[in-house]
């Protein structure tokens, strides 16, 4: 059975990137393509993989700001030919999903969410990822173009699965479509869950990129009126910004290797979540370390919290309601074995298994297929 993988674009590691890796253990023949490749960027992920790109892929700062190029986006990741394959698995949360196929092939694609700046603030968008400013200017004058090739793109889709039921309700929206759910894959196996309280630190936690949705600014200056100390790992164009803001008592831990990784969130007291996530991956790595959470009652993470079992809500993305969140914290009460077990139902197998059950039932629906092998 012949199956074709599609990305976005590979110039960073990060969640969507884990998704396809994924794909890639169930489909280890199937060719990736995507807009840009980035080698350097991947760390030696997908470098043993058949890689298709664009005409994008030619032009100088494709690879570092690829976000400058939406104009061309769609004729880039329109230009692939998958008339040999019968399936097309794409993996997509912008343009991925937009591919042109035949009739006689069976187009899934997962969704990681709607196009965020043709269907949100787009001018919040150009801000987030410090583009320059003659990009911010014109924006406006073409998100209309963006915003109706999107709408018109996701027709071409036979079938979405969503990565939250957050999400679902977005394609519903903007999409008029409905959503099988699977959340993504997890390596809830790297965690452990630290019972020894001499080894737990006093530290509280937060990883990710430092970018400004992210809201890390409302965390720094609540733990500045806090005075307690708290760790952030990650880099990103808000590092330089958000250093100059923190306290003494805010330490910058930037990239940290992923062996080391584990023992961070298990000795934290508590791992804070102000952002409003799609489906926030840290925060189920942080439960899979047993450690409960500080979070912004908004996106997924409302769907898998339980309220004063694996951690507590606050209400607004505020400094202000950090800090009263973090006044009646208290890391006494919380099962660390109760909170990793939430966490499993997200491990990679089980990811892995629903996607290939949904593809072989979905060929077979259509062509009275035989399974995938």
């Amino acid at each position: 059975m012949r199956i074709a993988l599609v990305h976005d674009y590979l110039v960073q590691y990060g969640g969507a990137e884990r998704v396809l890796e994924c794909f890639t253990e169930l489909f280890p023949y199937a060719h990736i393509y995507t807009i840009v490749y980035d080698k350097e960027s991947m760390h030696g992920v997908f470098e043993d993989k058949k890689i298709h790109t664009s005409f994008l892929q030619k032009f100088p700062l494709a690879k570092k700001r690829h976000r400058i190029f939406p104009l061309l986006m769609p004729s880039a990741i329109e230009q692939f030919d998958f008339s040999r394959y019968d399936v097309v698995l794409s993996d997509s949360s912008s343009y991925a999903k937009g591919i042109i196929t035949g009739p006689e092939t069976l187009h899934i694609c997962y969704m990681h969410t709607p196009m965020r700046y043709a269907w949100d603030d787009c001018q919040k968008y150009t801000d987030d990822f410090g583009l320059p400013k003659f990009i911010k200017r014109i924006v406006p004058f073409f998100m209309n173009y963006v915003r109706l090739w999107d709408a018109v793109s996701a027709e071409r889709v036979d079938r979405f699965i969503a990565n939250s039921n957050f999400v679902a309700k977005r394609i519903k929206k903007y999409y008029k479509k409905n959503a099988t759910v699977i959340n993504p894959p997890v390596a809830v196996e790297r965690f452990y869950v630290e019972n020894d309280p001499e080894k737990r630190g006093d530290y509280f936690l937060m990883v990710g990129r430092l970018i400004a949705y992210k809201r890390h600014d409302i965390a720094i200056e609540a733990f500045n009126k806090l005075g307690l100390p708290l760790k952030i790992i990650g880099r990103g164009p808000e590092m330089k910004r958000l250093k100059k803001m923190a306290g003494p008592n805010v330490e910058f831990l930037g990239r940290v290797e992923d062996e080391d990784l584990p023992k961070y969130y298990a000795e934290c007291k508590a791992f804070v979540f102000p952002q409003e996530e799609d489906f926030g991956i840290v925060a189920i790595e942080a439960m899979a370390a047993g450690r409960p959470l500080i979070a912004y009652k908004g996106g997924d993470i409302v769907e898998h919290m339980e309220e004063g079992k694996t951690g507590i809500f606050f209400q607004n993305q505020t400094a202000g309601d950090i800090v009263e969140a973090v006044k009646n914290f208290d890391d006494s009460k919380y099962d660390g074995g109760y909170i990793r077990e939430k966490s499993l139902k997200f491990d990679r197998e089980i990811f892995k298994k629903k996607v290939k059950e949904y593809v072989e039932k979905a060929l077979i629906e259509k062509n009275n297929q035989p399974p995938l092998c």
